[in-house]
């Protein structure tokens, strides 16, 4: 016996302290997988919805040239991310709008999340909150676009979106730490610049001269 312990007293003891350094370990081991994952970055993918039909002039659905382009859309994001997809898809009211994100929204199990195009801030603090670290898809508009993109804090660069093109994917990536990157990239049928091929596809002057959602 030493200092009034016995040799099983000290080997209980010494246990109870390698139990306690594992314990703390696996707390602190945990705890970082956490911090990490609730840190990680989340992406962003803005699009236009496609190309829309002429009638009825009030809130039109999109024309054939829309539903290819969409048909587009799916196949490139269906499965975007090769490990779960993306987790939630946005889209403003309109019909152009609503029938660009279905096909993938269905494909994916998603239910279709409406939001106003007149408030940035609402739907970018919801998306931030509810999806950090997921990958998001945004059916906007011309006009709101490049705005979506800016209110993030990513390329205020974004060059404005003509009545007539529908091609571009913006991929914004928000890190946990470091800068925002903003990346662009065509689908579908290219942009040609000059005026629309159609009546289908121009927007109204009205709606121009009101800012409504194009």
């Amino acid at each position: 016996m030493r200092n009034g312990q016995t040799e099983a007293e000290r080997r209980k003891k010494r246990r109870h302290r390698r139990v306690l350094i594992i314990v703390i370990y696996t707390a602190i081991a945990v705890g970082l997988a956490w911090f990490f994952e609730s840190q990680a970055t989340t992406t962003i993918i803005f699009v236009r919805h496609a190309e829309k039909a002429a009638e009825p002039a009030e809130d039109p659905g999109l024309s054939d040239t829309g539903r290819r382009r969409v048909a587009e859309l799916t196949r490139q994001l269906v499965d975007a991310d090769v490990v779960a997809g993306i987790d939630a898809v946005y889209s403003t009211p309109f019909r152009r709008s609503l029938e660009t994100a279905k096909p993938l929204a269905d494909a994916l199990g998603l239910e279709i999340q409406r939001y106003d195009p007149s408030d940035n801030e609402a739907v970018l603090a919801e998306i931030l909150k509810r999806y950090k670290g997921k990958i998001i898809l945004v059916v906007a508009h011309s006009n709101t676009v490049p705005t979506l993109i800016a209110d993030l804090g990513a390329s205020k660069k974004v060059p404005p979106i003509a009545e007539n093109e529908y091609d571009n994917i913006y991929i914004i990536s928000i890190p946990w730490f470091g800068k925002t990157k903003t990346i662009r990239l065509r689908y579908g049928d290219p942009y040609l610049p000059g005026p629309p091929a159609n009546g289908a596809d121009a927007v109204s002057a009205g709606a121009q001269a009101a800012r409504e959602p194009v």
